[in-house]
């Protein structure tokens, strides 16, 4: 089964969000969905690096991003962000991409680089149009101080009910996902060892949504 699949990614909209491979994510997806013969559209609702390797459109006209889907079927497109090397959100609405493209695969906010995340009240930047939010969590962050694996770690030790000094767990990250509730989907990375594995289905016992887990970077995927 591969990972579209076991996140059950449907055409139109998905936001992806949390720590520790979104942008592998949505390359990883967006290649097997293009493979199947679908048109795939990588973009951010904040900032991301463009995909190298892929097209990379900066503010396309709908003409230009049209014909490059048709031709290329996966393709990044965005506004550039000056003097940073990113994108941000295209200047084509996000109702209008998702009629050009079978899929719209939308990296909605940033992690600083840590694996785990907790949002503030301004974060994700999910779009309206999306029907489906993909949580992404890091496993290497399991085990590390709270204060060192955790984006906005105050925030993340509040919600977790400990202090930022206090180890990451299964626990405490089940406790920031049900008490932002952005997630309709969680999808563990880097899953690397045995110990990885356990924490995953640990944090997949306590939630109620769907979780998938595995290693992106060598796309191997199974269903928690």
């Amino acid at each position: 089964m591969d990972l579209a699949e076991l996140l059950d990614i449907r055409p139109g909209v998905t936001a992806v969000i949390g720590g520790g491979g979104k942008t592998t994510l949505l390359r990883t997806l967006g290649k097997e969905l293009a493979a199947g013969g679908a048109r795939v559209l990588l973009c951010a609702t904040t900032k991301m690096f463009p995909f190298g390797g892929l097209p990379n459109l900066t503010d396309p006209a709908e003409e230009v991003l049209e014909e490059a889907l048709a031709t290329c079927r996966l393709v990044c497109a965005g506004a550039p962000v000056p003097g940073a090397g990113k994108l941000t959100a295209p200047g084509i609405p996000m109702a209008r991409l998702a009629a050009l493209a079978d899929y719209v695969l939308a990296e909605a906010d940033g992690a600083a680089g840590r694996p785990l995340k907790a949002h503030a009240s301004h974060e994700p930047v999910i779009p309206p149009e999306a029907n489906q939010v993909v949580c992404v969590v890091g496993a290497s962050g399991f085990g590390k101080p709270i204060e060192s694996a955790a984006h906005r770690p105050a925030l993340y030790a509040r919600l977790a009910e400990t202090a930022q000094n206090a180890p990451a767990t299964a626990e405490t990250e089940a406790a920031v996902l049900l008490g932002e509730s952005l997630h309709d989907r969680v999808f563990v990375n880097q899953i690397e060892t045995a110990e990885a594995r356990r924490r995953a289905s640990a944090l997949a016992a306590l939630l109620a949504c769907p979780v998938a887990a595995g290693a992106l970077l060598r796309e191997e995927f199974y269903s928690c």
